[in-house]
């Protein structure tokens, strides 16, 4: 089980970008549709639904030569939606709130992929609102984990992506002046942290609702490549552990986390939290995890999913390559099980197709392995 690319999706499916992004019919369809052709065990969900009258949203849409789609929306703002990418929203005229701008009180749950991109004060929607945020999900929110339950009947494990509240603050002020609070207003953002662990924990306990199978925080930008391991434990720690005690609360079966890069160095942190699995497990050099060790150290505590590397292995090595490096990651991964084979972070949009039906072989030569 791979967490694909967007880009991935639209190079191996005939879907418009404006409509795999946009529609939880579009993206569900595109999930569905690879996660059968590579036999995968299970989805993750990772954008939010839509409303079934999305286009009734935009302006119009406006398709160039080279694939391209740009989503006009009514107050001029532009969303260009390229064939291979992620989505890109122009605002020229908008720009992110400071650590002064931002009323606490207004905070409950952010999430960069909705129309419009981010927004402060935070809606759905494309609008701007002139207040605090409802704290009622909308019922479309759910609908791609509706549409996705539906098709696959439970013959798929079927997770869902929740923001941590760490990544949420990170995004609402930008990296570089995110991490220049940190040091200069810490009061100030444990309590933006607190109410966005409040917000991310009542999601995925909402998510749980509506029958998904795993809920995972993700949580990029917590490695060593933007945070020491005394700010880890300070300012993310305690937060992803709250957002973890709600989910489990409100019914969530397993709660697992996503952070990318260089965790060699907190993966005893990431314990802490109360997780039930850690994803990606980057492998040197674009991590610092060593499998073998992490297994040996916290195997018994938690599950792994990933390590194979995304970049020399996946997008840059062939189906042989690859077959060998998941047989390694077998062997190693799967003693007393707790393991899942898959890419370390995303699979690319142009890794070969034929690389990853290679780790279904040997998933699937390997079998049970104790």
């Amino acid at each position: 089980m791979c967490q694909l690319a967007i880009g991935h999706y639209l190079l191996n499916t005939d879907m418009s970008p404006a409509e795999l992004w946009f529609s939880s019919e579009g993206f569900a369809r595109a999930l569905v549709e690879l996660a059968r052709r590579y036999r995968f065990d299970g989805i993750l969900i990772n954008l939010p639904g839509r409303p079934v009258n999305w286009r009734e949203q935009m302006d119009r849409i406006e398709r160039m030569p080279d694939g391209t789609e740009m989503v006009i929306w009514p107050n001029g703002e532009i969303t260009r939606c390229p064939p291979d990418d992620n989505p890109q929203h122009l605002a020229p005229g908008r720009s992110r709130p400071t650590l002064e701008d931002v009323n606490p009180d207004w905070l409950y749950y952010d999430d960069p992929h909705v129309p419009c991109g981010l927004k402060y004060p935070f809606s759905f929607g494309p609008e701007v609102p002139s207040g605090p945020p409802s704290r009622n999900w909308p019922p479309y929110l759910f609908r791609t984990i509706e549409l996705v339950r539906e098709a696959t009947g439970g013959e798929l494990s079927v997770h869902s992506e929740v923001f941590s509240p760490f990544t949420q603050f990170l995004e609402l002020f930008g990296y570089e002046n995110g991490l220049i609070y940190l040091l200069e207003e810490p009061d100030r953002c444990h309590t933006i942290l607190k109410a966005y662990a409040a917000g991310a924990g009542d999601l995925a306990a909402a998510q749980a609702r509506h029958g998904v199978d795993a809920v995972l925080i993700s949580s990029a930008f917590a490695g060593a490549g933007f945070i020491s391991r005394e700010q880890y434990r300070e300012f993310v720690l305690p937060y992803e552990g709250e957002v973890i005690r709600r989910a489990k609360e409100g019914g969530a079966p397993f709660v697992y986390t996503h952070t990318c890069g260089a965790i060699g160095d907190r993966l005893d942190l990431m314990v802490e939290t109360g997780t039930d699995g850690i994803d990606t497990l980057d492998p040197p050099p674009l991590g610092t995890v060593d499998l073998a060790e992490a297994k040996e150290r916290y195997g018994d505590r938690v599950f792994f999913k990933g390590n194979i590397d995304s970049v020399n292995t996946l997008l840059k090595g062939d189906a042989e390559t690859v077959r060998k490096d998941a047989e390694m990651r077998v062997r190693i991964g799967s003693r007393g099980s707790g393991y899942i084979l898959s890419s370390a972070c995303s699979v690319a949009p142009r890794v070969p197709p034929e690389n990853l039906m290679a780790l279904v072989e040997v998933a699937e030569a390997a079998g049970p392995v104790r």
